[in-house]
């Protein structure tokens, strides 16, 4: 089977599960944001997406898990931008530019949102598992962006892709940690002397 065969448009019933899914998802984050993660009730959730309270345990076992779904949304990200960088026509300091702002989208939303989730990711051993396995797999698609760049002789080969990869996760983690810590700013302000940062760093004119 061609493997670049298009798939399939999904029917009715899985857009339908992926819709309310999504629902369930940006009210728990809007609630979060607003009010914290401990504080914020499942039947708040429900109530706040306008479903069943039993509709969110088909999505999701616990309310810890909702940050599975967040991790999903930030992979998404991570997974376009790997497209672009197959795609083969823009630098990778563009592609990575836009990806650390995008990535910022969402947290930047709110510094109680950030809190929450750090909060929430670190009181689970099983969400903590979920979100170990999601920064793995979002590490190996950034290493072939990276690995991209190398090619095009934009960043260095002095180190492997994969090993530059969780650099900018360290970056952006501590970044959101500290960003979330202080008071009330712009995410996004934060965020660019990070990428800036990081790509003198990495950058191959600097680094050879």
């Amino acid at each position: 089977m061609d493997a670049a065969a298009p798939q399939p448009a999904p029917g009715r019933r899985a857009r339908r599960k992926a819709e309310l899914r999504q629902r369930l998802l940006r009210a728990a984050l809007d609630l979060f944001a607003r009010q914290g993660f401990f504080p914020t009730t499942i039947e708040q959730i429900t109530e706040t997406a306008d479903v069943a309270k039993g509709t969110f345990f088909n999505y999701f076992p616990t309310k810890e898990h909702v940050l599975a779904g967040f991790g999903d949304m930030q992979l998404a990200r991570i997974e376009a931008a790997r497209a672009e960088a197959r795609a083969g026509r823009r630098p990778a300091r563009d592609i990575l530019h836009r990806l650390v702002h995008a990535l910022a989208e969402n947290p930047g939303r709110s510094q109680a949102l950030v809190r929450s989730l750090l909060v929430a990711n670190l009181s689970s051993e099983a969400v903590r598992k979920l979100l170990r396995r999601k920064l793995l797999f979002g590490r190996r698609r950034l290493a072939e962006i990276i690995a991209y760049g190398q090619r095009r002789g934009e960043i260095t080969r002095r180190r492997k892709p994969i090993d530059l990869a969780r650099l900018l996760q360290q970056l952006m983690f501590g970044t959101f940690l500290l960003w979330a810590a202080f008071p009330p700013s712009r995410l996004a302000d934060w965020i660019e002397p990070t990428f800036e940062f990081y790509w003198s760093g990495v950058s191959a004119q600097n680094r050879g």
